[in-house]
């Protein structure tokens, strides 16, 4: 008789045991031959070493579908037992699955545009308005690359340009200033990664979310990169940016031309970028519109709605009216 310890501290501990310890007490009628009990994130099996080793395998395998989908139920402990694919195996074009289970992917042409553009490119600009889950999708891509191990860290990173707040008047010491221009991207992490693990890969540098001007010096190599709201940088910062990449890394670009928080003298470092690199090999640039929006159909007619007043506005200018 030998035994075994298995360790479950990279995923959700709950997706492995069940509701009610439902996925332990199942394994253990599974494996009659092995005496096995858990605590915290280690599981020990006491038998002979053949029982050990198909214990092993269908270990490896649930770890693996929780690792990937986030949720693990009775139905696909018993497939995986069996060695069959499970019903979450079948659905095309996942990038990730959300921490709740849910299938994380292109919902529109041009989002999809966004995915082979990033397979096919190692820098890729998304340009689009407000709401058309450029970040989000960006952030999945990221994630996927974590997952697979083709990446061994994720980088976020914004300008801190405010809209209409000044930085300065914000409470706290300087990381409680700038968490609140990062919020969006912590937002996305969490419907992504469980938050335990979240935290864990925040504080192990794993994932890595900090201002653009943090990103000055550095050599970013082995990761995938993602600049958000690159309207708001000048051509100065975005050059300085893309000039980060390292090796064996993937930098996406994102950001919406319709608005811009820039002083008036200033140009948008986005529009410049796009403009001098379009056509240079190994760039991909996708322009998402209107009818990639994936928020609440308001946002819309929202977005609708201000590009009209903005075409009109401007034909008031060119015509000297008011």
């Amino acid at each position: 008789m030998n035994e075994r310890h298995f360790i479950i501290d990279d995923i959700d501990p709950s997706a492995f045991y069940g509701v009610g310890n439902s996925h332990m007490q199942m394994l253990k009628s599974l494996f009659p031959k092995l005496r096995i009990t858990a605590r915290g994130s280690v599981i020990k099996a006491l038998g002979d070493d053949d029982e050990l080793e198909r214990f092993n395998k269908t270990f490896l395998a649930i770890r693996n579908h929780i690792a990937k989908y986030n949720k693990m139920s009775e139905e696909d402990l018993i497939d995986i037992f069996n060695g069959r694919n499970t019903k979450e195996d079948s659905i095309k074009g996942v990038v990730v699955y959300s921490t709740t289970g849910n299938p994380i992917k292109a919902r529109s042409e041009n989002q999809q545009a966004l995915i082979d553009a990033y397979t096919q490119n190692d820098m890729v600009f998304a340009v689009g308005p407000a709401g058309t889950g450029k970040t989000y999708l960006s952030i999945a891509l990221a994630v996927k690359a974590l997952k697979e191990r083709t990446a061994r860290k994720i980088i976020l990173s914004r300008p801190a340009v405010e809209a209409g707040e000044k930085l300065g008047f914000l409470p706290g010491d300087m990381k409680d200033k700038i968490d609140p221009y990062l919020q969006p991207l912590y937002d996305a992490l969490e419907d992504m990664i469980p938050q335990a693990k979240l935290q864990d890969m925040i504080e192990k540098r794993i994932i890595q979310i900090a201002p653009l001007a943090f990103m000055r010096g550095r050599t970013l190599s082995d990761a995938v990169i993602i600049l958000d709201e690159a309207q708001n940088t000048t051509t100065a910062q975005i050059r300085m940016f893309l000039t980060r990449m390292g090796w064996n890394s993937k930098m996406i670009i994102t950001g919406d031309m319709t608005q811009v928080d820039l002083p008036r003298d200033q140009k948008s470092g986005l529009r410049e970028a796009i403009r001098i690199l379009e056509g240079v090999e190994g760039i991909g640039i996708v322009r998402l519109t209107q009818k990639d929006i994936v928020r609440h159909k308001l946002v819309t007619r929202v977005v609708n709605a201000f590009d009209a007043y903005d075409k009109e506005k401007q034909e008031n200018v060119q015509t000297g009216k008011d």
